[in-house]
């Protein structure tokens, strides 16, 4: 995609897998064709939260250690 100065422009956005994932299976759920808890409908973005929490803490245990 060029913008006319020959730069050209990579625009990334959008929903994503784990928020396509998520909006799956809330439809799913909200339709009655899976009977699953709240929890697990959710747990894309549960776990998505989870690992980027214990993702910050490492790097910043590393970095912590790595400093002294």
């Amino acid at each position: 995609m060029s913008n006319g100065n020959g730069n050209s422009n990579v625009n990334s956005g959008g929903i994503g897998f784990i928020g396509l994932l998520t909006i799956v299976f809330l439809v799913l759920k909200l339709m009655n064709i899976i009977t699953w808890s709240w929890f697990w409908v959710l747990s894309p973005i549960i776990f998505s939260f989870i690992f980027v929490i214990i993702l910050i803490v490492v790097l910043g245990l590393f970095y912590y250690k790595n400093r002294e």
